[in-house]
């Protein structure tokens, strides 16, 4: 019997990721993504032993009818599979303040992520209904929130603050947070692996690439500077989001031009990054497939992703003083040799040299080096944000 399982929650306001893991070695029993809620065609799709298979939900179901079909449908036909659960690891976007580390459910925790939902009201909402459900479905089992801004709050005040009056941060709270914290704890251990570097030793930036995008600078293992802020919209260009813009450009619209401020935000948070600028799609492939057939507004929106990114890696030459690596990670940085490519043809400065044929075989969930010889090291490291949360869930619960 394998005692190590946690399951594992990541849930949006449209949909839900789930994953059984073995917090010990990272094994993947199941994984599945639950989506379309709220309307008619609302279904789920999972893959077990080397199997795929899918689903329909009831019309308009939700949050607690996806984690109950996901029970009592998928988990527990798997004989014993239930029983073997320590935890229910949960995903949190922001903790804000209150949370710089994963810690145990309970009342006061569920009120803490309530309170910070201003901050990310996509997203912490669906996590205390992802919560709760999870309770009612496993009343027994300890429950675990890992929060995504947790690993970003050893950044020095130089890097958090924003240059408004200083109550704003004292009052409401207003500063840099973070996102994908534990995308880049998870790249930053196995950095400091591959390197064969103590980890309170290692200096990298981590770039997490895909739909959404940020950057961070690790100092001696600790991050003390990334791209996102206090929301996921700033830092580099994303799928659907604008990253850094004059934040005079939202008055302008409003006063001038007539948007209201909720139309102006949709915009923004919806309609811009590779999405706006292309006008033919979110999704990285498609942007690359219309680079590759001359597409004007495909090649700029790759463009300016490659640009955006080389700028923040750049400057964070600064806080860092010594890099040990560049790390690619996410969905795009774990695939696009292209854009790795022309982000580090960016940095020649720094002296970094491509080797094309490691390059292009750093593909696929391959970890390697993708610079020549003798150059600073850039490297891809597949990320594995489940099992992070599974491997605190596991922490936590030896402790109790």
């Amino acid at each position: 019997m394998n005692n190590k399982l946690v399951l594992v929650l990541n849930c949006g306001s449209s949909s839900l990721k789930f994953a059984v893991i073995n917090a010990e070695n990272g094994d993947e029993i199941i994984s599945g993504l639950a989506e379309c809620f709220n309307l008619p065609d609302a279904r789920l799709k999972w893959k077990i032993s080397g199997r795929k298979e899918s689903s329909s939900l009831p019309a308009n179901s939700a949050h607690a009818a996806a984690i109950s079909y996901i029970v009592e449908k998928i988990i527990k036909k798997e004989a014993g599979l239930a029983e073997q659960f320590i935890a229910v690891g949960h995903r949190i976007v922001h903790g804000g303040e209150k949370f710089t580390q994963s810690v145990l459910v309970d009342d006061s925790v569920i009120e803490g992520i309530e309170e910070c939902a201003s901050l990310a009201p996509l997203h912490n909402h669906a996590h205390v209904l992802g919560i709760k459900a999870a309770q009612a479905a496993f009343p027994t089992l300890p429950q675990v929130t890992v929060f995504d801004t947790a690993f970003h709050q050893t950044m020095p005040a130089k890097a958090f603050m924003y240059a408004l009056p200083y109550t704003m941060y004292k009052e409401l709270h207003v500063r840099r947070y973070g996102m994908h914290g534990t995308s880049h704890l998870f790249v930053t251990n196995e950095a400091a692996k591959a390197l064969n570097k103590p980890l309170d030793q290692i200096n990298i930036i981590s770039a997490h690439l895909g739909n959404g995008a940020s950057v961070a600078a690790i100092k001696n293992g600790k991050c003390v500077d990334t791209s996102m802020g206090m929301t996921p919209l700033a830092g580099l260009v994303m799928g659907t989001r604008c990253g850094d813009i004059d934040p005079s450009i939202i008055e302008y619209l409003v006063t001038r031009k007539g948007y209201s401020i909720g139309g102006v935000m949709d915009i923004l948070q919806k309609q811009s990054g590779l999405l706006g600028i292309s006008g033919i799609s979110s999704d990285f492939r498609v942007i690359l497939d219309g680079y590759a057939e001359g597409n004007e507004r495909a090649t700029l929106a790759m463009e300016m992703f490659s640009y955006r990114l080389a700028k923040y890696i750049a400057s964070y030459a600064v806080p860092l003083g010594r890099i040990d690596a560049i790390v690619f990670t996410g969905g795009i940085g774990e695939n696009s040799h292209l854009i790795r490519t022309k982000v580090l043809e960016l940095l020649t400065i720094f002296g970094y040299q491509v080797d094309q044929v490691k390059n292009e075989a750093a593909r696929l969930g391959k970890q390697g080096v993708i610079t020549v010889e003798g150059s600073p090291i850039a490297m891809v490291i597949p990320t594995n944000e489940e099992w992070v949360i599974a491997q605190d869930a596991a922490k936590i619960v030896a402790a109790l």
